[in-house]
C-alpha cells in the first residue's frame, strides 16, 4: 500500500524541465533547485541532476549567485543547444517504430507508444524533413501473424517478468483436448513472427515450449520462482532451425539450384553455416541441427530448387512428404 504522507510526483519529460530552467535563468528570475522541482512537480535531486547535465554536457555557463539567491547565466546565451538527432537517425527511428507493428494487440504495444512517446519528447521542436514522404517509403508486412488474446499475454509478461508460477490449459497440436500444466516461465520470445514462451514443466521436469495461441487458460499460482541460472535461450536455440530442439546432432547439406543461389547466399540461416560454392552456379548449405522438423518443412518450400545431400534422415522424411504431396494432388 502507498504511503498516504508522501507527495505524488508527476513525472515530466527531461527536456521539458530543461527548457522551463533554461527560460527562467534567461528571463531573470533567480530560479532555485527547490522552488523548480516544487513548480515542477519532481524531485530536488532530480532539478540538481537536470542542471548539471545543463552544465556539464551542454556546457551552459549556469552558476547559482548567492548574492541574486539564484540560478544565474554567467554571460550572454543566445540560444539552447537543444537535442540534435540527424536524419539518418530519424529514419532510423521511423524504421524501428514500423517494425514495431507486429506488436498490435500484446501487451507490449501500450509500453512502447509510452517509449516512443518519450523519445518524442526528447526531440528538437523542428525538424526539417518530410515525414509523410518517409512514412510512405517504409513498409513492414506480414502474413500469417499469430492471433493473440491479450490478457492471456498480459499474465504471462507478468509471470516472466515477475517469477511468478503460472498454472496454463494447453492443447496440444492435433489433439482435441487441453491439459493443465503448472509452469515457470522463463522466457517469452518472438521468432520469424510467432511468440513463444520458455518455461519450465513441473510435470516433464524439463524446459518445454509453449505456444500463447494455444492457452486456453492461464492463471497464477500464487507461488514465486527462482529462475533456473542453467537456462540460456541462446544455448537452448544453438542447434534448432527454429524453435523445434532434440538431443541427436545432425550434419545437415542441402544443394540449391543456380535460379534460387542468391537468395540463400543473401542471408544467414543459421549460426552454424556454412556456404560453398558449386560448379554450374550451385550452392551448398551446410548446418548442424538438433531437430529435422522445421528444416524438413522448410527445404519442401523451395519447390524443387534444394536437394538433400544429407542426412539420410532427413532425404526420406523429404521424400515422403513430396509423395504424400503428389497423391493429394493427383
Amino acid at each position: 500500500m502507498a504511503d498516504a504522507s508522501k507527495t505524488t510526483l508527476h513525472a515530466r519529460p527531461a527536456l521539458e524541465r530543461i527548457m522551463r530552467i533554461h527560460q527562467a535563468v534567461l528571463n531573470g528570475e533567480h530560479p532555485t533547485a527547490t522552488g523548480l522541482a516544487r513548480e515542477l512537480e519532481v524531485d530536488r535531486r532530480t532539478i540538481t541532476r537536470d542542471i548539471t547535465f545543463m552544465r556539464d554536457r551542454w556546457e551552459l555557463p549556469l552558476e547559482y549567485n548567492p548574492s541574486r539567491g539564484g540560478f544565474v547565466y554567467t554571460r550572454p546565451v543566445d540560444a539552447m543547444p537543444g537535442a540534435v538527432i540527424t536524419e539518418g537517425e530519424l529514419f532510423s527511428v521511423l524504421i524501428a517504430e514500423k517494425s514495431l507493428q507486429q506488436y498490435r494487440g500484446t501487451v507490449f504495444e501500450r509500453q512502447l507508444k509510452r517509449a516512443f512517446g518519450k523519445i518524442a519528447d526528447m526531440m528538437p521542436e523542428s525538424v526539417t524533413i518530410n515525414l509523410d514522404d518517409w512514412g510512405q517509403s517504409v513498409t513492414f508486412r506480414n502474413t500469417g501473424i499469430p492471433k493473440q488474446d491479450i490478457d492471456t499475454f498480459d499474465i504471462l509478461a507478468r509471470g516472466v517478468t515477475q517469477q511468478r508460477q503460472l498454472e496454463i490449459s494447453y492443447r496440444k497440436p492435433r489433439v482435441k483436448k487441453a491439459e493443465k500444466r503448472i509452469v515457470d516461465p522463463h522466457h517469452l520470445a518472438c521468432i520469424d513472427g510467432e511468440w513463444y514462451l520458455f518455461a519450465f514443466d513441473h510435470k516433464r521436469r524439463d524446459m518445454r515450449v509453449f505456444k500463447p495461441t494455444r492457452m486456453k487458460e492461464v492463471s497464477m499460482t500464487g507461488e514465486t520462482f527462482e529462475r533456473r541460472k542453467s537456462f540460456s535461450l541462446e544455448k537452448y536455440l544453438s542447434g534448432a532451425f527454429g524453435v523445434f530442439t532434440g538431443s541427436q546432432l545432425f550434419d545437415v547439406v542441402i544443394r540449391f539450384s543456380p535460379d534460387v543461389a542468391d537468395y540463400i547466399r543473401e542471408k544467414e540461416w543459421h549460426e552454424s553455416q556454412n556456404l560453398r560454392e558449386i560448379k554450374g552456379g550451385e550452392v551448398e548449405l551446410r548446418m548442424q541441427l538438433t531437430s529435422l522438423v522445421e528444416i524438413q518443412r522448410w527445404v519442401m518450400g523451395w519447390s524443387g530448387e534444394a536437394r538433400v545431400i544429407q542426412p539420410p534422415e532427413l532425404v526420406r522424411s523429404v521424400c515422403k512428404a513430396g509423395q504424400l504431396l503428389e497423391k493429394k494432388h493427383k
